[in-house]
């Protein structure tokens, strides 16, 4: 038979034309006493390797892309849940809404971000946006308990070290100046090394005091659950948990892509521990710059699995890419590649 708006060759028995998606009035009505399919009747939950599948509404062929966890049907509007067996035992699974649900409001927050500051003025102005997309991503959220103890020269003889060096500098600038400008110049330059060098005994004759310090926090760390997205990882970043609620299909806008993940809660935990004490490390080294010895211990909890909705913003900038990954939950940066 021929569908009844575009005249596309379609089954007799089809009830939507899967060319247009229009419902076929003529075929409903000749069939009373058979069931008809309803859009959104249900979900299918089909094996998370299949390749094609057909629509369990109106049986129009779906071919699931790289990634997605839950596809719509674009003629009736069901959906299938692809299944992901290494989740099933999952106890808890949230995720976060979104608050920048449109590109417009997406690229207002971007703007604002890449211009912010006086090296990046008006970088997203002079740069050519190429690519900007959102989709629910996978993490899982590994509570993380670590403990840093670290021995480091006491501040003090870090400032006496300071001096030192200031004071070798004076010496050199004192000597260079009685050259270049006769005997006051070289007066001058040997009074300051003179009084820096004193602060340099100070600081450096007795070798400096070492002490003990103890670096103690908790986090919630996001491990990407997507083994294509590594390159994306947040290094030092926390999603606003305050925010989520129990994970539902229903409550995410048709069109977003719900991704699928691959990264089990071994290598979760595995990389939050090793990324936590990268983010201590860099704590104690802002604290104190000649840091002696450092151990980091860590223990982790029960990993939560968290979608969130999340922004890719691509731009073209002087010939170089520019990557951005926007939190649209809370409008956070998650990572930026390619901005200096």
């Amino acid at each position: 038979m021929f569908c009844e708006k575009c005249g596309s060759n379609i089954p007799d028995d089809a009830i939507f034309c899967p060319k247009c998606g229009a419902k076929q009035e003529v075929n409903a009505t000749s069939q009373p006493n058979q069931k008809q399919p309803q859009a959104d009747s249900g979900k299918v939950l089909a094996g998370s390797g299949v390749t094609e599948l057909k629509c369990p509404g109106c049986g129009a062929p779906i071919k699931p892309q790289f990634g997605e966890m839950v596809i719509t049907c674009e003629y009736c509007g069901s959906s299938i849940s692809l299944e992901n067996a290494g989740w099933k035992s999952i106890s808890k699974h949230t995720m976060l809404p979104i608050a920048l649900a449109t590109k417009d409001q997406a690229v207002a927050d971007l703007k604002d971000k890449m211009d912010r500051g006086l090296l990046h003025r008006h970088l997203q102005e002079q740069s050519t946006l190429e690519e900007l997309n959102i989709s629910y991503i996978p993490y899982w959220v590994v509570p993380v308990s670590a403990r840093t103890n670290y021995t480091a020269v006491d501040a003090a003889a870090e400032v006496g070290t300071i001096a030192a060096t200031a004071a070798i500098m004076g010496l050199a600038g004192g000597a260079m100046g009685g050259r270049g400008m006769g005997r006051g110049g070289m007066g001058i330059g040997l009074v300051e090394g003179t009084m820096m060098g004193g602060m340099m005994m100070g600081g450096m004759g007795g070798g400096g005091t070492i002490r003990a310090y103890q670096l103690n926090d908790n986090y919630n760390y996001p491990v990407v659950g997507v083994k294509a997205l590594t390159q994306y990882q947040p290094r030092d970043y926390a999603f606003d948990l305050s925010k989520r609620v129990d994970f539902d299909t229903s409550k995410i806008p048709k069109g977003i892509k719900i991704l699928n993940g691959d990264v089990g809660e071994d290598s979760s935990e595995y990389e939050a521990k090793t990324n936590v004490s990268q983010i201590q490390s860099a704590k104690a080294h802002a604290q104190h710059h000649m840091i002696r010895s450092m151990n980091t211990e860590a223990d982790t909890g029960e990993p939560e699995l968290l979608h969130a909705p999340i922004w890719f913003a691509r731009y073209q900038h002087k010939g170089k890419n520019i990557v951005l990954v926007l939190d649209a939950s809370s409008g956070g940066v998650i990572n930026s590649i390619g901005i200096d």
